[in-house]
């Protein structure tokens, strides 16, 4: 008896985003290094953060700092530092992916797809699921 493969949910790396401390400094590194420019910053009110989005090919650098000191960011930071916070991966149905993660028996973040940045939808896969790394389902 064989047992069919799933259809891939995600479609490509949206985003790797790190947490910093100094998102002008980081910036600058990235630019001063490697040559990358801002393509796009905004501030995620609803999520307590100011972020650069760096173009890669089709991906982004993401980089991330606090708005504000209960913004889960701010936590991150203080418990762990600078670094990897999470991966974006692309999905075509933000809605239809979640809904797999949760029949599937894994934990979420958000019970239900939500706005993020650049008019994206998006939803977040608790770490404890996805093998200790917190899993971004980014809808364009």
């Amino acid at each position: 008896m064989t047992t069919a493969t799933p259809p891939g949910l995600f479609t490509e790396i949206d985003h790797v985003a790190f947490a910093v401390n100094d998102l002008e400094a980081a910036i600058a590194y990235y630019r001063d290094v490697y040559g990358a420019t801002v393509d796009h910053r905004e501030v995620v009110e609803s999520d307590g953060v100011e972020e650069a989005l760096l173009k890669v090919a089709e991906s982004y650098i993401q980089l991330l700092t606090p708005t504000r000191p209960d913004s889960p960011v701010a936590k991150y930071l203080e418990k762990r530092g600078e670094g990897i916070h999470h991966i974006g991966y692309r999905v075509a149905d933000c809605g239809v992916a979640l809904a797999a993660v949760k029949a599937a028996g894994g934990r979420v973040l958000d019970e239900a797809p939500r706005p993020g940045s650049r008019g994206t939808t998006v939803a977040f896969i608790h770490p404890k699921t996805t093998f200790g790394t917190l899993v971004e389902l980014v809808q364009e």
